[in-house]
């Protein structure tokens, strides 16, 4: 699917306004925005994986929190450069998608949702039981940052996420993209056809889970810390709205939904846990009035040829 020139212009000036923000805005603002940008990385995965498939990954925070565990326990225990950590939160992400997809990508219905939610769930309790290595409820502390300057970090997530979409978009629109929307649309003619249609899912899974744990390893250097609510609903909530209300199926969508949300929930911050409250309406606002959500509609309509008018 080609660019049109509207759809640039959009991208354009949404990615000048980004790279401004430092120079817009004060450091508060900096770190908000780039807490949505990490957010927008999580979201387009999720949505790259759970939008082709039509397979709702309930368990998505437990491939943040290894990539965020990975990295901090090494930098803590070890002194690893947080450098490492990434790719060690990317590896381990990978392999975890592979155990985790293996045995529950074959179950049908709704069971894979709760298997992985089910699964993300004793994650979090074994961060608690774990409290030696992991450090229980307080977790680890006192990370090493991966670049100091607040500034550079920004423009450095930002590249990330950036790449990253790129990525997710180019794979979706390859011939590996246009399968796994045909298994979302009927599985067992795809099986019928001869398509190893559960090495497809998994793969699928195992990419959103790379990008899933260089997420949490970015967020756990730039908090310098980690904790168990990394792996918690809220953070599933969260992130399953933001691409819902962006519009599912479409990682541009999940990437706006995510800034659009993280800076509705950083307004909301005095509210405390009120916030899931909030983003539970939204998301079933969404469901029942915009199945498309709010973003990915905007972007169908600016690529959409202008409509003649009869003389």
């Amino acid at each position: 699917m080609k660019i049109t020139l509207r759809q640039g212009a959009l991208l354009a000036g949404a990615l000048a306004l980004l790279v401004a923000v430092p120079w817009l805005g004060s450091g508060y603002i900096t770190g908000v925005f780039t807490v949505c940008l990490i957010y927008a990385i999580w979201a387009m995965s999720w949505d790259f994986f759970s939008g082709l498939t039509g397979r709702e990954n309930f368990g998505y925070p437990l491939f943040i929190g290894i990539g965020a565990y990975a990295s901090g326990y090494l930098d803590a225990n070890y002194g690893v450069s947080p450098w490492i950590g990434i790719l060690a939160a990317m590896g381990l992400a990978a392999v975890l998608g592979v155990v985790i997809g293996f045995p529950t990508l074959r179950l049908k219905g709704p069971y894979f949702a709760l298997a992985t939610l089910a699964a993300a769930a004793i994650a979090q309790r074994m961060l608690l039981i774990l409290w030696d290595i992991t450090g229980g409820e307080e977790g680890i502390q006192g990370l090493t940052p991966l670049i100091l300057d607040s500034v550079q970090y920004y423009y450095f997530v930002l590249a990330t996420a950036v790449v990253s979409g790129l990525v997710l978009v180019g794979l979706s629109r390859t011939r590996w993209g246009l399968l796994l929307r045909a298994i979302r649309g009927d599985e067992a003619s795809c099986q019928a056809a001869g398509i190893n249609v559960t090495f497809y899912k998994i793969a699928a899974l195992v990419i959103s889970a790379v990008f899933a744990g260089l997420g949490g390893a970015l967020y756990a250097s730039y908090q310098m810390q980690v904790s168990p609510q990394i792996v918690s609903v809220l953070m599933l909530v969260a992130v399953v709205t933001m691409v819902y209300v962006g519009g599912l199926g479409s990682v541009y969508g999940a990437a706006g939904g995510a800034i659009v949300l993280s800076l509705l929930g950083e307004m909301l911050r005095s509210a405390g846990e009120y916030r899931l409250l909030v983003y539970a309406l939204l998301l079933i606002l969404v469901i029942f009035f915009l199945r498309g959500g709010l973003v990915a509609p905007l972007w169908r309509r600016l690529g959409a040829a202008p409509k003649e008018v009869a003389p």
